[in-house]
């Protein structure tokens, strides 16, 4: 059964979605405290994390942070509707995925397994062979990434859109099938999560010899990688 984690300090919020959740066949523990969820979110018991931007203390940016100092387990973000600079920070900062409060039950179980799909997918593809596109090598099994001989630190969803940029490499990968492949949903109106996640490897990968980017897109309806720079 999948394991999922909810820090919330919206008790009543998060009770009636841990009970959505249990009738959908999760299993759920929930925490109203940032530190405790932290603690929980590291301890390697849960398979997803659903966590809630806006909370005293400790808010979840900094939840956050503290969980990818230790563990890349996979993170839902709640945010407000419309709040653009959390969104942006918590992908920044490794978050998978972010659903908008308020919204359905159903959209949150589907963004859920979503992310839990393309985990699933990486763990069973052990013996997948490895991909080199120029001067990267990805390593799909292990899910490790080499980049210029030295190994480049990803979240899981920088990964996915990295690997699906390196089988294609040279060609343009449109926003919308990167959504599907890479974060395994359709992509939505104003949807930012694509641009976010590819600006973060844009700074990984550092610019080309001439100054360009190493992913280079084409008035907004894609991405391609390039080998030449």
């Amino acid at each position: 059964m999948t394991r999922v984690l909810l820090i919330d300090d919206d008790v009543e919020l998060t009770g009636l979605l841990a009970e959505y959740l249990t009738e959908e066949g999760f299993e759920v523990r929930a925490f109203a405290d940032g530190r405790e969820g932290v603690k929980q979110a590291v301890s390697g018991a849960y398979d997803i994390v659903v966590l809630d931007v806006m909370m005293p203390r400790m808010n979840g940016v900094e939840v956050l942070q503290r969980i990818r100092r230790e563990c890349k387990v996979p993170v839902l973000m709640l945010t407000a509707r419309g709040d653009d600079v959390d969104r942006i920070s918590g992908l920044n900062l490794g978050a998978d995925d972010y659903v908008s409060k308020p919204s359905s039950s159903g959209e949150l179980v589907a963004r859920l397994r979503a992310i839990l799909r393309r985990t699933s997918t990486a763990e069973r593809s052990e013996a997948a062979a490895e991909i080199q596109a120029g001067q990267l090598t990805l390593h799909p099994g292990s899910r490790r990434a080499i980049w210029q001989g030295n190994d480049l630190d990803l979240t899981g969803t920088e990964f996915n859109l990295l690997e699906v940029l390196a089988r294609h490499v040279g060609t343009l990968v449109t926003k919308e099938d990167l959504s599907v492949q890479a974060l395994g949903r359709q992509l939505t109106a104003y949807d930012r999560s694509i641009d976010v996640h590819i600006s973060s490897i844009r700074q990984k990968l550092g610019p080309c010899p001439n100054g360009q980017s190493w992913i280079r897109n084409q008035r907004g309806s894609g991405y391609q990688l390039s080998t030449e720079g």
